[in-house]
């Protein structure tokens, strides 16, 4: 842990100010703007919170006031978060992609009385459904382009915002320090809307006791440190993504960058080559398909060398310490090949890399280890505070998502379901104590996965309600079989359908440009989304990529047939959460009729 100063810090606005007294010009975060990269100190850090926190004192905001976040990541954001915490309020983070309808959801249920926009596209979404939302008196925004003819007395900018409380901090100097002081461990930090994969999202609120006890375990199992470094680009709202952008570099004094937009990753994680790198399933199979892309496009050689480097290195990918023969075959491929594909995807000088949120498909998980990144996969979820499990970079047991970080005590009940107990552990749902007593029994969080042991380590099966019966009383696990389908290139999402049927079948989504490549080396010609889908060859493609999946599952595990989607699944559709999780009953009940044609007795699909 940090060394304790005489005030012994116990909240992240405490451990904020605690960096700025004893560390002042020590960089805190990066932010690029324009292709260039700007630092900011501890000291800056801190000043800036302050004047936003006194910004929205002058708007209104008082102690226990919620203010609301929509918008990417970026330095706003944390000043937003730290300077409303600093004066006693609490942030509720919005997702940037939620369409209007959610976005009123969060802000009035969260009953956000102020909320801080990106840009006009956000702010728009906010003004459209303003008459549903009683307790908004005011947008703030970041980006002010597009807003010149917005009414005053609703919308000002973020500068204004900050210049108002900087002069109120000026004015009152001790106001901020007064009220840091008398913070207490059991205030609520943030707010974390669940993603509303099964329904409604739910607002779980975190205080300061739960943060200061989850951090050190995460943060021993990732190893993290005043030197760790990361790039902070998966939403803001998530649980994951505030471990790693407040939670522990508040707490240890890392540094973080933020890049250009969500479109720049790649690019950013070159320049940065951050020490630590997080990405939830989908972004591990968005760069295995790059890689995939890169070496279809490269020489007959180059794909050779590729397939032999993985062939003969993938034997010891998972084990511990190595022979010095293996050293010797990893070095050799490493210099050839690993070396440019770690330097391609901008992972080169990671330290620890981390999969979580989802299961990740093992194929994919040992395409990576065998690449050299030392990845890992951990569990735990918003009610646990981020993560209370994950594996040890030297004992990965494939398919499990390892033992349990110091401070979580973990079982399984016996039903299967996982059940967490420790001080990380959520304080609750916002205005549903109800549903909080059904969630946290005797101290014990119910996860609602299902898991079991192996060898000490922890291995999820599915989520509780997911698990699939079939008609001849077979439990099976749609994760499972959904993962095997994905580890292929070609395939991006798969919705396994099973439940009191027969027999397996599944909605499959191709990946668009890893097929679109692949048609365009063959000559086949090809216009949108849809004329890729329905071309007969694209079909054969992805049924043979199916059979290639089944001959690793069980026989009962094994889809028969299936429907190839002739559209991507869409946040705005209802069809995947913010997340891009699927909401499985709402895709159940829009392809009802591609689903049970997959049952029905003379269905030639597969």
């Amino acid at each position: 842990m940090p060394g304790d100063d005489a005030m012994n810090p116990q909240t992240l606005p405490q451990w904020l100010r605690h960096h700025a007294r004893v560390r002042p010009q020590a960089v805190a975060i990066r932010q690029k703007r324009f292709g260039i990269w700007h630092p900011t100190n501890w000291a800056q850090y801190w000043q800036r919170a302050r004047a936003i926190g006194m910004g929205l004192r002058a708007l209104g905001v008082k102690q226990g006031t919620h203010v609301g976040i929509i918008s990417e990541n970026r330095i706003e954001w944390v000043l937003t978060q730290l300077g409303a915490g600093a004066i006693g309020a609490v942030t509720v983070g919005v997702y940037a992609t939620s369409p209007a309808p959610e976005v009123a959801y969060v802000l009035q249920h969260g009953d956000c009385e102020i909320v801080i926009c990106e840009d006009q596209e956000q702010a728009d979404k906010v003004l459209e459904t303003w008459h549903e939302l009683p307790k908004l008196t005011r947008i703030v925004v970041m980006e002010t382009k597009g807003f010149r003819g917005y009414d005053a007395s609703k919308v000002l900018s973020f500068d204004t915002l900050e210049t108002l409380g900087a002069k109120g901090d000026a004015d009152e100097r001790d106001y901020v320090d007064k009220l840091v002081d008398a913070q207490r461990p059991q205030d609520i930090a943030i707010i974390i809307y669940t993603s509303g994969s099964t329904g409604k999202p739910k607002g779980a609120m975190i205080s300061y006791a739960n943060i200061a006890a989850a951090v050190p375990g995460y943060a021993e199992r990732l190893k993290l440190d005043a030197s760790s470094t990361t790039l902070s680009y998966l939403p803001l709202c998530h649980v994951a993504e505030q471990a790693l952008t407040t939670f522990a570099p508040l707490q240890y004094g890392m540094m973080v960058n933020f890049g250009e937009s969500l479109r720049t990753v790649q690019e950013d994680l070159r320049e940065v080559a951050p020490s630590l790198f997080l990405g939830v399933p989908r972004i591990w199979e968005k760069m295995h398909s790059a890689i995939h892309i890169k070496t279809l496009e490269s020489g007959r050689l180059n794909r050779m060398l590729v397939r032999r480097a993985f062939a003969a290195c993938e034997p010891f990918a998972l084990t511990g310490p190595r022979t010095a023969r293996e050293k010797l075959v990893f070095a050799f491929w490493y210099a050839l090949v690993f070396r440019p594909l770690q330097n391609f995807i901008g992972l080169r000088r990671t330290r620890i890399c981390v999969t979580g949120a989802a299961p990740i498909p093992p194929k994919i998980f040992t395409f990576f280890r065998t690449m050299g990144l030392p990845l890992i996969e951990v569990y735990g979820q918003t009610e646990s505070s981020g993560g209370v499990t994950g594996q040890l970079a030297d004992d990965v047991k494939l398919g499990t998502v390892g033992p349990a970080v110091d401070g979580a005590e973990i079982r399984i009940a016996e039903d299967g379901e996982v059940l967490v107990r420790g001080s990380m552990v959520f304080a609750g749902y916002y205005k549903d104590s109800d549903l909080t007593d059904k969630t946290v029994v005797d101290g014990w969080l119910h996860t609602g996965d299902i898991a079991e042991w192996c060898d000490g380590h922890l291995k999820i099966v599915d989520r509780k309600k997911d698990v699939i019966i079939t008609s001849g009383g077979k439990n099976l696990s749609p994760s499972l079989i959904e993962n095997a389908m994905k580890a292929s290139p070609f395939v991006k999402e798969c919705i396994v359908i099973g439940d009191a049927r027969r027999f397996v079948t599944a909605l499959i989504q191709m990946d668009f440009d890893n097929v679109g490549k692949w048609a365009e080396q063959r000559g086949l010609a090809f216009t949108t989304f849809r004329s890729l889908a329905e071309h007969p060859a694209v079909f054969r493609l992805i049924s043979q990529e199916v059979e290639t999946a089944n001959d690793g599952l069980a026989p009962v595990e094994q889809v028969k047939r299936f429907h190839l989607l002739t559209k991507e699944l869409d946040h705005d559709d209802g069809e995947v959460t913010a997340t891009m999780k699927v909401r499985r009953a709402n895709i159940y009940t829009k392809f009802a009729a591609e689903i049970e044609a997959l049952y029905a007795p003379q269905s030639s699909a597969a």
